[in-house]
């Protein structure tokens, strides 16, 4: 008998989440581009886009908090200031409704598109930390000041984030890889005790590594339990890379450019362990000059030559991305960004066999 050979190990590519525009037709040519760019390409990840353009519900926060009504798990309104929770009394209030509709539509518009697709899929939620010290209790000041709301908010999401999973799953039958991305940029405020009260006057207390590896550990797990994997993003320049992978994240995703000198090693060990690192590549903007795949090849060989590993070890474990959401890109650079990525993974491929 001859076994099949095995298929050769690849560099993937994908976007972090958010793309510009402000109406649902802008979600819509956003979801075109992501599955005709990534989703015909053996090396690409497509992802259920973000389009925050059309308002607060439809924005990071407001999409997971429509998930939370989705779920049943904590009703919340918009204030001048910004979310604030409500309990769950009644029906959820008009703007978390509208946030829950517009990810029903956005996930309607995605079944409908992705449909005859197979592969890796992935989408994205809001990590619990950067919800505590972005939405409010309903006596004021931010759910980061109440250890018990803090406690119900984690295991609230990690609730949600399960029923998103199985949603997905139903949706893309031909997903053979669910990723679940959690957006953690708050958390390096949230670790400092940077995160400003409600007056302006003073910082909410420092949150120790202990407490936050737990609220981290209580969503990532949940999303194991669904059968997917956990990534965790934060794009910040001293995002704690070695307490999320401790934590139990399965991937590391982040800017390339705001990473340190702990934080390559950390990277480095995360391959070495296994484990997957999504490095952002691409600015998030256009640049002023050109920029090609060879330049962005050229910045990952230099990466890899500086931590001492061999790219050859490590093609199946690294993805590339923009350094962060497209968001604030026009339309054009939002698509080039996914090509340029592409291109980097596939040249990175080739170089590796060299």
């Amino acid at each position: 008998m001859t076994s099949e050979a095995q298929p050769a190990p690849v560099a993937r590519a994908t976007g972090i989440g958010s793309f510009p525009g402000s109406t649902q037709g802008a979600f819509d040519e956003a979801l075109r581009v992501v599955l005709g760019e990534l989703g015909a390409d053996p090396s690409g990840i497509p992802f259920v886009p973000e389009v925050p353009g059309r308002g607060a519900p439809a924005g990071m926060v407001g999409r997971t908090l429509g998930l939370f009504a989705a779920a049943g798990v904590w009703d919340a309104d918009l204030q001048p200031e910004g979310w604030r929770l409500t309990g769950t009394d009644g029906a959820p209030p008009i703007d978390q409704r509208r946030a829950r509709s517009l990810l029903g539509q956005d996930l309607d518009s995605w079944e409908e598109q992705s449909a005859g697709y197979a592969g890796a899929v992935k989408t994205q939620v809001t990590g619990a930390w950067t919800l505590a010290a972005t939405v409010e209790r309903p006596r004021g000041d931010k759910i980061l000041a109440d250890h018990g709301a803090r406690r119900d908010l984690a295991q609230a999401l990690a609730e949600a984030v399960t029923g998103h999973v199985a949603d997905l799953r139903r949706r893309t039958p031909g997903a053979d890889r669910v990723i679940v991305q959690i957006d953690e940029p708050a958390l390096p405020a949230v670790l400092a005790g940077r995160v400003p009260t409600a007056s302006g006057f003073g910082k909410h207390r420092v949150i120790h590594p202990p407490e936050a590896d737990q609220a981290l550990r209580w969503v990532i797990e949940a999303v194991a339990a669904a059968g997917a994997e956990a990534w965790v993003h934060c794009c910040a320049p001293d995002a704690p890379l070695a307490l999320l992978r401790g934590a139990g994240a399965d991937g590391l995703a982040v800017d390339l450019g705001q990473v340190g000198g702990e934080g390559h090693d950390a990277l480095a060990q995360t391959l070495e362990d296994g484990g997957t690192v999504a490095l952002g590549v691409v600015p998030s903007l256009a640049p002023s000059g050109s920029l090609t795949d060879t330049a962005v090849l050229e910045r990952l060989l230099r990466w890899f030559d500086m931590t001492g590993l061999d790219p050859a070890d490590h093609l199946g474990q690294l993805v590339l991305t923009p350094a962060c959401g497209l968001a604030g890109a026009d339309a054009a650079w939002a698509r080039r960004a996914l090509v340029l990525t592409l291109g980097a993974a596939r040249g990175l491929a080739e170089a590796a066999q060299e």
